[in-house]
């Protein structure tokens, strides 16, 4: 745990190559991400080493440090700080090359990140008690640890393909946005909560306003997020985008049909940027300097502009409306299949970087019916992940080393952050990987069969999952719906732990690999004859 967000940033600035190597600084909801001048000059190891730090990122565009909900907003602070002031920091503020704090003690960590490229931080090995032998090399952490950071590796280099680049630039334009959605959500979830129970009437609309308000502009910020992503200028995205929400388009008519304020939502906002951006990039590359500041920034509004009102509104606005009627069909006639099938595909889609295309619809279906019905289903993952790691802890009591790692990573797997548990445990032992994904199935069955039965689950914001999804929950009551969630989440633990405990491990995982008392290997385990059995 983060416990001085100074001394945090004071030790990450300089094994990040120096603030003369640092050219950007963001956070979003567990992750320090930097722009880096070179990244050779950064020791992944050291980094990994300090205390609280729960993994790093590679994501092409940005390095990123797992720091965890909660103290990533405070820790990025400090870093910005200590950038200002180039890079200075007391002595105190500082940590020494070993990982430790000023005063040497080691800094406990906690595990949790939101993206499938993760490198775990594994918790360093734990020296074994007296009359103990830890299981061989192979089943380590520290082991788990580099066969996970291998399988990584792999993966990344098959997800280099120009679909899944396109896939993660589109993260990036919503990822930014979810810190707004979580506090949205919340205030939406008061909102209704004080509404069902008759509270505080005069309150009530003020925190719907307020809830509201960040949605009805959402376009705008997806504009703005869209033209930097894309190399253009992010005003002039916004400025593109804000005829989506303009009330004004009700009186343009497009395909014999008068639009309406928000149609095509945030899909049609995101596709006049990109376009915008385009315009914006044909017109610089042709005008003149004296020419350029006049004609690029007005026929970038009305090429784009006029686009989006006469075609992408409504071509948006249809595949928004599909992907909503898609959505409540699928769980309200399917649900039970559809959640087995969604539940147990996560993880493998979170290894392949597939998961990010469900952003902007997790994002349209919260604009269009207030809350995201696929999210808590998805959720289920999670869960199932959490019941194999904890079966690995059990089945494999004598190693130390990877129970320790268990541990520090277990508490934020139960808030939905399951990436070091993932990268570190499960895929590197493999069958608890799959067995994972059987849980987080009969989590996502679960949920699916009461959307049949029709109490609907549904999350008023996107980002947070596991137990702090509770107070994003939206759909029927508030009561009834959070039974729902979380019968899935403990079908989930139970199915991952008991399919894991049986099915995950090979035979004779976690028995100790020598004789306690003798410190020699068992008689089954030697090589050559068995002795012959006592008569």
């Amino acid at each position: 745990m983060i416990k001085e967000p100074h001394a945090t940033a004071a030790a990450l600035l300089p094994l990040v190559g120096g603030p003369a190597n640092v050219t950007s600084v963001a956070h979003c909801m567990t992750r320090l991400r930097l722009g880096l001048a070179d990244r050779s000059r950064v020791d992944d190891e050291a980094l990994r080493a300090v205390p609280g730090v729960l993994g790093v990122v590679e994501d092409g565009a940005s390095y990123q440090v797992v720091l965890g909900p909660g103290v990533v907003g405070r820790v990025t602070a400090a870093f910005e700080t200590l950038l200002a002031a180039g890079g200075t920091g007391t002595a105190d503020d500082r940590a020494d090359g070993d990982g430790r704090n000023g005063d040497g003690e080691d800094g406990g960590k906690t595990a949790g990140a939101d993206d499938a490229s993760v490198t775990p931080a594994v918790a360093p090995a734990v020296t074994p008690a007296a009359g103990t032998t830890v299981a061989p090399a192979a089943d380590t952490a520290d082991a788990l640890a580099r066969r996970g950071a291998e399988l990584k590796a792999r993966q990344k280099a098959r997800n280099a393909t120009p679909l899944k680049t396109v896939l993660r630039r589109v993260a990036d334009i919503f990822v930014p946005l979810i810190p707004a959605l979580i506090g949205c959500g919340i205030v939406a979830g008061i909102a209704g909560l004080l509404t069902n129970l008759r509270w505080l009437p005069g309150l009530t609309p003020a925190l719907t306003a307020l809830s509201s308000a960040f949605m009805a502009l959402i376009a705008v910020f997806v504009g703005h997020n869209t033209a930097r992503e894309f190399g253009g200028t992010p005003v002039l995205g916004g400025a593109v985008a804000a005829v989506v929400v303009y009330p004004g388009v009700a009186k343009v008519t497009a395909f014999g049909t008068a639009l309406a304020p928000g149609q095509g939502g945030v899909l049609g906002a995101l596709a006049a940027a990109v376009l915008g951006t385009y315009v914006e990039k044909w017109c610089r590359a042709r005008l003149p300097g004296t020419l350029d500041v006049l004609l690029t920034p007005t026929l970038t509004v009305l090429v784009s502009g006029l686009l989006t009102l006469y075609v992408l509104m409504y071509a948006a606005g249809e595949v928004a409306t599909a992907i909503g009627t898609a959505a409540d069909w699928l769980l309200t006639t399917t649900g039970a299949l559809a959640g087995l099938i969604l539940g147990g595909l996560f993880l493998p889609l979170v290894m392949l970087g597939l998961h990010q295309a469900l952003i902007p619809i997790h994002t349209t279906l919260i604009e269009q019916q207030g809350h995201t019905v696929l999210l808590p289903v998805l959720a289920m993952a999670g869960a199932g992940q959490v019941g194999a790691a904890a079966a690995v802890y059990v089945r494999l009591r004598h190693d130390t080393s990877l129970r320790t790692t268990i541990r520090s990573a277990l508490p934020a797997g139960l808030l939905g952050v399951g990436e070091p548990l993932i990268y570190g445990v499960s895929l590197p032992l493999g069958r608890p990987f799959l067995t994972a994904c059987v849980g987080g199935a009969a989590g996502g069955a679960f949920v699916g069969l009461f959307a049949m039965l029709g109490t609907e689950v549904g999350a008023t914001a996107i980002g947070p999952s596991g137990w702090a999804l509770f107070p994003l929950l939206a759909g029927g009551g508030w009561a009834v719906t959070a039974g729902v969630y979380g019968g899935g989440l403990l079908t989930g633990y139970a199915v991952g732990f008991l399919a894991t405990y049986f099915f995950g491990l090979p035979d004779g995982a976690g028995r100790p690999v020598c004789d306690p008392e003798k410190h020699e290997p068992r008689p089954a385990d030697r090589p050559g004859p068995r002795p012959a059995s006592p008569r």
